[in-house]
């Protein structure tokens, strides 16, 4: 009565008693949010890793033995791990990815990351498990690229039963929604706002324009939406000149972006105006501005706001 064993690797057949498998059903690999997700951590690993000389192109297959996870996590981290450079065999590897992990269990714990992936899962090239870690490094590095959200893979486990083989399927999140994600430690006023005060988050978005509006005025500039009018970050850079004072030259930014990157850009630029200007880092992301996520718009233009409220 078992169910048919959908694409069961040749491996799988060779399970010890009570041993189990699992492997990623071949429908889940093919939805575009799963397809979408693996590309965009590739892609943030390969630019991490560029002055390193690596290119990952398969994550079961390169991450697999620890080599590449190390590097990684030195280069996210700055910090050297204590392991040998290059090693064979399999004891030699598994005792790598167990000093890697630990390394990465030490940050991720003390912010209450569940860890959904062992030394045996990573070095097995199991996917879910590969996938759950690199998200995770992902968020708490506040990695500079924008995750699907809400993507789930159905899993198929094998497990070896009295002589028979027998599959059952899960299903396993592998993202929720960005801001839970990024912010699950970190909620604050707008969260409250966003969640049980919308008519106090109108007094404070009114606030908000009419204070970038008393310095945006001085260069004939108007803003009336403020959900997509520092969305190229255009407006944010200009503020910042005129609330410190100092003309920013125009080679510094794009006055008209007319790419995601060159907005990014020019939010990133602004973010290091205000950091020499004294303010804190801000919590969100550039790539949350450019995105038109209106929550990081407000933390970015209210910590200009506390700042410099009395600047005429």
């Amino acid at each position: 009565m078992s169910p048919a064993l959908v694409g069961v690797h040749p491996e799988d057949a060779l399970l010890e008693e009570n041993e189990e498998r699992t492997m990623i059903d071949p429908t889940s690999r093919e939805d575009p949010k799963f397809k979408e997700l693996v590309k965009a951590l590739l892609d943030w690993i390969n630019d991490v890793l560029a002055e390193e000389r690596i290119v990952v192109r398969q994550l079961e297959e390169d991450l697999y033995d620890g080599q590449v996870l190390q590097k990684l996590l030195e280069k996210l981290a700055d910090r050297k791990l204590n392991v040998a450079e290059v090693t064979q065999s399999e004891i030699g590897q598994k005792q790598k990815l167990q000093t890697v992990l630990e390394a990465v269990h030490d940050l991720l714990r003390p912010h209450g990351w569940a860890l959904r992936w062992n030394v045996d899962a990573i070095h097995g090239k199991n996917l879910v498990a590969i996938l759950h870690l690199l998200v995770s490094l992902a968020m708490h590095f506040r990695a500079p690229i924008r995750l699907p959200e809400h993507v789930s893979v159905q899993v198929v486990v094998v497990r070896k039963r009295e002589g028979l083989l027998h599959s059952s399927h899960i299903s396993e999140e592998l993202t929720t929604t960005t801001e839970m994600m990024m912010g699950r430690f970190e909620r604050d006023a707008f969260d409250t706002l966003f969640d049980h005060a919308p008519d106090k988050l109108n007094v404070v978005k009114k606030s908000l324009i009419t204070f970038v509006n008393k310095h945006l005025n001085k260069l004939n500039l108007e803003v009336t939406e403020l959900e997509t009018q520092f969305a190229d970050g255009v407006y944010l850079v200009l503020l910042m000149g005129l609330l410190e004072g100092y003309f920013v030259p125009l080679h510094n930014f794009y006055l008209t972006p007319d790419s995601f990157d060159q907005k990014v850009h020019n939010v990133s630029f602004a973010f290091e105006l205000m950091l020499d200007g004294g303010l804190k880092k801000p919590k969100a992301r550039p790539e949350d501005v450019v995105n038109l996520d209106l929550k990081s718009t407000l933390r970015v233009l209210y910590n200009l706001f506390t700042k410099y409220k009395d600047v005429e």
